[in-house]
């Protein structure tokens, strides 16, 4: 089986070295096309206004200076002699829960080889703020990795689909299973803004988070993981919201808009 690794943390990124060791519990055909720097909150943007330019690193391992859309684009176009089997895009380093994914550089990779028409998977491993920068804990990742993997790679996706997988922010060892859950839903209370001035004195912002609310009950993937689960989450291309479609056609069925 020929598996392409890549992600938006970056070629050096440790989620990638963990996503490697993961792919080769699977087989020993790995490619890897990653963006050169850190890429998150990137979704599904391609680069146009400026060349994109690749990068070899090793054998069967190369980076692009672009976004994880463009690192999967010339994985597939340039740098594989032939098309993959499977596409995995991790282990990214935070969770890609809810509407997150919307946002995800890692899940919007996995979303381009789904367009592509090859089998892609997205990993995420959560963890608990006092856990964040260098310390984040893959341990999780590592540990349930190819076993979450192993029914996927035997399974046929349908058209146009793809799956997420976030691991809960703990020992491999205290992990309770893999539960298969839709996508939940949460409010960041569209978040902090941090004001501030350079060192020039030119003011500038960062964007900052606030606790999440987030849907009741035990049914989506941000209770799955709380509850100490990995969540395995089937997601779609196709946003039509079906239930519209008919009330937006009474609207217009004159054809002339007035």
């Amino acid at each position: 089986m020929r598996i392409l690794l890549t992600n938006d943390d970056g070629i050096h990124a440790p989620g990638l070295d963990v996503l490697e060791a993961i792919a080769r519990e699977i087989s020993d055909d790995i490619w890897i096309c990653a963006p050169s720097e850190e890429m998150s909150g990137a979704g599904h943007s391609l680069t146009l206004t400026r060349p994109v330019r690749l990068r070899q690193h090793g054998e069967r391992r190369f980076s692009v200076t672009g976004t994880p859309t463009d690192a999967v684009t010339m994985g597939l176009r340039k740098v594989m002699p032939d098309k993959p089997d499977l596409i995995l895009s991790g282990v990214n380093r935070g969770a890609n829960l809810a509407d997150d994914i919307t946002y995800s550089g890692t899940v919007s990779a996995a979303l381009e080889g789904a367009l592509a028409g090859v089998r892609s998977i997205a990993l995420s491993q959560v963890y608990s703020h006092e856990a964040a920068g260098e310390n984040v804990s893959f341990a999780a990742a590592r540990g349930w990795g190819a076993k979450v993997l192993r029914p996927l790679v035997g399974m046929d996706f349908s058209e146009r689909t793809l799956v997420n997988i976030n691991f809960p922010a703990m020992p491999a060892e205290d992990v309770q299973g893999i539960r298969v859950v839709r996508q939940g839903f949460h409010d960041y209370g569209r978040g902090t803004l941090v004001e501030s001035t350079d060192p020039r004195g030119f003011p500038y912002f960062w964007f900052g988070l606030e606790p999440i609310e987030h849907t009741p009950g035990h049914e989506t993937d941000l209770e799955a993981v709380q509850d100490g689960f990995v969540a395995v989450t089937p997601l779609q291309l196709d946003l039509t919201h079906y239930a519209s479609l008919d009330r937006l056609a009474e609207r217009f069925k004159d054809g002339d808009g007035g």
